[in-house]
């Protein structure tokens, strides 16, 4: 009974450092965008969070681990057999993890998309679409893991989420992003990109240090329980974060943005393999990692023509991919790693949830967009949503001061 309890606060600390990661990935996004969007970022990412609890306490961990809560408190706090309500406490972990999933799209969708179309959005995806993936790899849902193994030696294995939750919150984004093409003024007739500065730099920095210190919680405490906690975990993401910012640096030429979401980077990519993989491989993840961002973003913005104003495809999708692929290079015990994995496993899960997340991205807002629309009007747009959708702008006693 002691040690449920201890499992219990345990799990409680975590959840509470991942709701944390959402003030984050709100100011990450505030400190990014024009300051006439800035209210609307912090709105929507606090609000994202509230209709992705209800959906995922009514639908969604139902959907990925067969478990509903609709039952006299006397039998949901001894559900798994555990008198402490640990499931409970377990549902508030996951949900942190569920509900980032909007918050990274939020990032790639912002400054244009209208609000209650996005919220739909977000309650389909964090009750259906998000936990079905969850469900294949972290419950064994439908017998993916057990095919998996029989097939290519060893089960998928992504510890804390580099594909489960970042792959397919990024990859989610991409069909958003797309269904709502560019902001007005992005890209010009001839082709050229016209360069849309941030409001304030010190948002963007906080914001991510603030993703950094919370990334602890839903790295480490992704064990579940205190006797599973794994100093090689928390090791692993601190070399992968420094790996991933120093490479952006790098690669991004001192770019203040680069070299805060490189640190971002490198921890998305260490996610899956953070339990198995050497130090000295998890450096060299984030550091793949953060070049790769630092050039996705460069190719998805200048080549492709994709307006994903945070990089969330890059930074979520594409090393999160990186990270499901690198946990079964690095795992290896060839290269130091803890083993238990193989390539084609971790190759095949991976492309699975890329797969999964692409077309639930252009399903879910296609129809969205044909059904209600989902951007806002060129006059709210050039407006700011901030006006357009909250009435009040982020300083609206020095706005009245002008006038």
């Amino acid at each position: 009974m002691q040690n449920a309890g201890f499992d219990v606060f345990f799990l409680t600390m975590g959840a509470a450092m991942v709701l944390a990661m959402h003030a984050g990935f709100a100011f990450l996004e505030a400190g990014t965008v024009r300051k006439k969007n800035q209210v609307s970022a912090l709105v929507r990412v606090l609000t994202d969070f509230g209709f992705s609890t209800v959906a995922y306490f009514f639908i969604g961990f139902a959907v990925a681990y067969g478990i509903h809560f609709f039952a006299p408190v006397s039998e949901i706090t001894k559900i798994g057999g555990i008198s402490s309500g640990y499931e409970l406490v377990h549902f508030f972990f996951l949900l942190t993890f569920a509900a980032a999933v909007p918050a990274i799209i939020s990032g790639g969708i912002t400054e244009r998309v209208r609000f209650w179309p996005n919220a739909l959005a977000t309650v389909l995806l964090v009750a259906l679409i998000y936990p079905f993936y969850e469900g294949l790899i972290w419950n064994g849902n439908y017998g993916f893991q057990s095919w998996l193994s029989n097939t290519f030696g060893a089960e998928f294995h992504d510890f804390a989420g580099s594909v489960v939750v970042h792959g397919m919150g990024g990859f989610l984004a991409l069909g958003a992003v797309v269904m709502l093409g560019a902001r007005k003024g992005r890209y010009g007739r001839g082709g050229q990109v016209n360069a849309i500065l941030p409001s304030n730099i010190p948002f963007l920095a906080l914001g991510s240090w603030i993703l950094c210190v919370g990334w602890f919680g839903f790295n480490v405490m992704s064990a579940g329980k205190v006797d599973a906690a794994s100093g090689l975990v928390a090791i692993n993401s601190l070399l992968a974060m420094v790996g991933g910012l120093l490479a952006a640096l790098v690669a991004g030429k001192n770019d203040p943005g680069f070299v805060h979401n490189g640190a971002l980077a490198g921890l998305v990519a260490i996610c899956a393999g953070s339990d198995i993989v050497h130090p000295i491989g998890a450096l060299a993840i984030g550091a793949v990692a953060g070049c790769v961002f630092v050039y996705g973003f460069a190719y998805l913005q200048n080549h492709l023509k994709i307006d994903d104003v945070l990089g969330v495809v890059p930074l979520h999708g594409v090393c999160g991919v990186w990270g499901g692929i690198a946990a079964g290079i690095f795992g290896s015990t060839a290269l130091g790693g803890a083993g238990g994995v193989t390539f084609m496993a971790q190759l095949v899960g991976t492309l699975t949830g890329l797969v999964i997340a692409v077309a639930g991205g252009f399903a879910v807002f296609g129809a969205l967009k044909a059904m209600i629309g989902i951007r806002l009007s060129e006059e709210d747009e050039y407006q700011g949503a901030d006006l357009a959708i909250h009435q009040i702008a982020a300083n609206p006693e020095e706005d009245m001061a002008r006038h």
